[in-house]
């Protein structure tokens, strides 16, 4: 197009000039006309002649090009006024606006990173020779995907002072569908069993809403490439598709795909043979190298055998190794010889190891998670390794890393982390609403990356309709360098437990509390802790399960009179943490196994252990879908004896279930036994007067709504983390969707329901009903957790599924909290 205008304005140049073209003269004066955006100054640069100048008709034609080259005019003309020269110039418009309309598969910020890479973007000169080619490299691209009918459209609108509005108008249409899929030269597997493996189908049900039942290009490269696999997984090494034909229906609305295919022989592998130099590890690497001599050629193997033996040299700082198996085919006996060809090249060390991205945390943070080291060799373990214990940190959202070559170094890169920050700090805010406790709410601040330390400060003031405490922690997780934590906590708290669901009585506590711990190894953490508490009893509701257990500290000269407790404990947690991810994380597991027991002096003695676990397994490659499952069980009891009594565990410190960090779709603290009350019976006798039966008369009353807890816990989950719809990709890391089903129950072990067999058989039977241990309360639902800029919230929508009496009347809850 440009040569043609080229051609034609020399043309012009020769034919309309008042000289004749065999005429040379020297240049006077120079003019330009028609300049409106381009200053003279910048238009008289690109041309090659000057004032003085003896001029030709090939010098001329050269000040021509040399216009059209500057890229501003699209149309030029040349005239000679006596030894002056005049071009007379069009300049190319200004884009002023660039809009898209019609585009739905496409987004507008791809299309305009398209067009910025081919020069059209605002405020530049627009070239009409290349809006042809986007034109048709877009219609190329729904052809693609199956689109045939598709067309896009510039439409060029003028504007004053040379401007123009440039709009693409797309007319996608709807891909077209696979009519069928055919295979030709197939005689060891079946259509059937080929199509079965590939994504593309066709004439699929009405409900199988999934299927890839509409043509599209890569999906077919790709399809012919799973065909390709299966057959050299099974030993057709000469196995080969020679031609793909797509073929359109007349309105291009249908597809017709025939696969041509040659199978060729099975081949057994005969020997397999290593070769070159494998750095000192030749032992082991044919040791771990799945390949062996007598079994069906495997194309899969094959790749396995080079990745593991390419991933094991990198753990030694052989960082760009050359592995190639080339197989040498015996066509008369139909085998194989494997030669692995392995090239370690130069070992590779760190040189510097930078991090971009940690805008508030301390690159000190991000280092002492480092397990490559600058000047030691470059390994893709410990780089990996290094990557993972970053991402486990709560205040990560993403870490990525690449190796760089340093500039003049074979032997030498820099290995460069980027890490995406997400909130550190959160304002804890929780509302919760039940049929019988009506709205809760709470509050507080945690800070688990104080002032970019990567130490973690908490100042929690929460308050309820049942509870009101305060909280002030602070842990280094470093306070050695060897990654030894040492922390602390202060606590104030006052609790009515008849508010929350439980029996009558009200709690003072306070008290406070040092723990430290370190690393066994890069899973294995041990912490150790010892704490002191005072609490306060009073109000308290008796019932039957705490009798043996009041009975030891009440004053019978005043039964009403508070309790009061000191109480010196020890703890330790052993935890194993494989977690990919600090927050929302998609494989690995966590397991913690944790103890607590007060010290012989306390005023209560009494033990309490727990084990919570969780496992995560990754369903897709992408890890978007996961499925994970959860135990928490717990145990406590007393030990010791006063005055001829057994100690039992105090039941302010009993295990309850119910909520959202618990099970989903009960109301806090409202899984497990309940409060039993044993009530003498009374007969009218003398005027004024009524007397009491006898014990054996006694009545039983049982608060359905009330739970008490108990010293036995067992909790079980599993979800399905699915992405959340209808939700953009890059809120994967701060929305997490799951389908959840949660069962357990709470039980007291200490409490003997065989007393009451006899008092009363209807109420006996709803008691064993609340604490038989083989009877679960189950719920399910959805849950929606979202990492807020104040921090995180869940939503959760559960229906009960399994409840005690009393429960049935409600199904749903609606939750908001603070922990995953």
């Amino acid at each position: 197009m440009i040569i043609r205008k080229l051609a034609l304005a020399v043309l012009l140049g020769s034919i309309g000039c008042n000289v004749n073209a065999a005429d040379e003269f020297v240049v006077e004066d120079i003019q330009i006309k028609g300049l409106q955006r381009v200053a003279l100054g910048a238009a008289l640069t690109h041309l090659p002649v000057s004032v003085g100048d003896e001029l030709s008709e090939f010098r001329i034609s050269q000040s021509i090009k040399s216009l059209y080259a500057s890229g501003h005019f699209h149309e030029i003309s040349v005239f000679r006024d006596g030894n002056a020269i005049i071009y007379r110039v069009k300049e190319r418009e200004t884009i002023s606006d660039i809009t898209f309309d019609g585009n739905d598969d496409i987004k507008d910020e791809q299309l305009q990173e398209s067009l910025d890479d081919s020069g059209i973007r605002i405020g530049e000169t627009l070239d009409r020779s290349v809006l042809t080619n986007i034109e048709a490299g877009l219609e190329d691209f729904y052809h693609s995907v199956g689109k045939y009918n598709a067309k896009v459209t510039s439409k060029i609108t003028h504007l004053p002072r040379n401007r123009v509005n440039l709009v693409f108008d797309f007319e996608e249409g709807d891909a077209a569908a696979i009519e069928q899929i055919n295979i030709v030269g197939n005689e060891l597997f079946t259509d059937a069993q080929l199509l079965e493996k590939i994504e593309l189908t066709y004439d699929s049900p009405w409900w199988n809403f999934m299927a890839q039942d509409r043509y599209q290009k890569q999906t077919l490269q790709g399809d012919m490439e799973t065909i390709e696999s299966y057959y050299l997984d099974r030993g057709y090494l000469r196995f080969n598709v020679d031609s793909t034909q797509v073929s359109m229906s007349p309105n291009k609305e249908g597809v017709y795909i025939t696969l041509n295919v040659t199978e060729g022989e099975q081949y057994t592998v005969s020997e397999v043979e290593f070769v070159g130099d494998m750095a000192g590890y030749e032992e082991t690497i044919e040791r771990i190298t799945p390949l062996r001599t007598d079994t069906l050629y495997s194309g899969a193997e094959v790749t396995y055998s080079e990745e593991l033996i390419s991933n094991f040299l990198g753990r030694f700082g052989y960082a760009y190794p050359e592995v190639k198996t080339v197989p040498e085919i015996n066509e008369e006996d139909k085998t194989v010889k494997l030669v692995v060809s392995v090239d370690p090249g130069k070992r590779v060390y760190v040189n510097r190891v930078n991090f971009s991205g940690n805008d508030v945390t301390s690159e000190t943070v991000l280092r002492r998670e480092m397990r490559q080291m600058e000047g030691s060799w470059l390994s893709n373990s410990w780089v990996e390794a290094s990557k993972m214990r970053i991402q486990r940190l709560p205040y990560f959202e993403t870490v990525e890393f690449e190796t760089t070559p340093v500039a003049g170094e074979e032997d030498l890169v820099d290995v460069d982390f980027t890490v995406k920050e997400q909130p550190s700090g959160s304002f804890t805010a929780g509302i919760g609403y039940g049929s019988y406790s009506g709205l809760s709410l709470n509050a507080g601040i945690q800070q688990n990356n104080f002032l970019g330390t990567g130490n973690r400060l908490g100042f929690q003031i929460n308050t309820n309709r049942y509870s009101r405490n305060a909280n002030i922690s602070y842990t280094d997780p470093y306070f050695t360098i060897d990654g030894i934590s040492l922390g602390g906590n202060i606590f104030y708290s006052e609790f009515d437990a008849g508010s929350a669901n439980l029996v009558n009585y009200n709690q003072t506590s306070y008290g406070t509390g040092v723990n430290f711990g370190f690393p066994i190894n890069e899973y294995v953490r041990l912490n150790f802790g010892a704490a002191y508490k005072y609490s306060e009893i009073s109000n308290l509701q008796s019932y039957e399960q705490i009798k043996d257990f009041y009975k030891i500290f009440q004053d019978p000269e005043n039964p009403d009179a508070k309790l009061n407790f000191n109480t010196y404990d020890l703890n330790g947690t052993i935890s194993r943490i494989t977690l990919n991810r600090g927050t929302f994380p998609t494989a690995g597991s966590s397991m913690s196994l944790s103890a607590k027991v007060t010290a012989p002096n306390s005023d209560i003695q009494y033990f309490k252990g727990k084990f919570d676990s969780k496992f995560y397994f990754p369903l897709s490659r992408d890890h978007r879908w996961t499925f994970l499952t959860r135990l928490e069980a717990g145990y406590g009891n007393g030990y010791g004896d006063t005055n001829g009594n057994d100690f039992l565990l105090p039941f302010w410190e009993n295990f309850r279930a119910g909520g959202s960090d618990t099970m989903r779709g009960f109301e806090n603290n409202t899984v497990g036994p309940r409060a039993i009350f044993r009530t003498s019976t009374s007969i009218p006798g003398l005027p004024g007067e009524q007397e009491v039966l006898g014990p054996d008369s006694d009545a039983i009353i049982i608060d359905n709504r009330r739970s008490v807890g108990g010293n036995a816990l067992l909790i079980g989950g599993a979800e399905l983390i699915f992405p959340t719809p209808f939700l953009d990709e890059s809120y994967a890391n701060s929305v997490r969707t799951s389908l959840f089903a949660d069962i357990g129950n709470v039980w007291d072990t200490e409490f003997e329901l065989s007393d009451y067999e006899e008092i009363d058989p209807v109420y006996f039977n709803m008691i064993d009903d609340y604490s038989d241990p083989m009877r679960f309360r189950a719920s399910a639902g959805i849950s929606i957790q979202w990492l807020s800029p104040m921090g995180p919230m869940i939503f959760n929508f559960a229906k009960r599924l399994k409840t005690q009496e009393g429960d049935d009347h409600e199904f749903f809850s609606f939750n908001i909290g603070k922990t995953f």
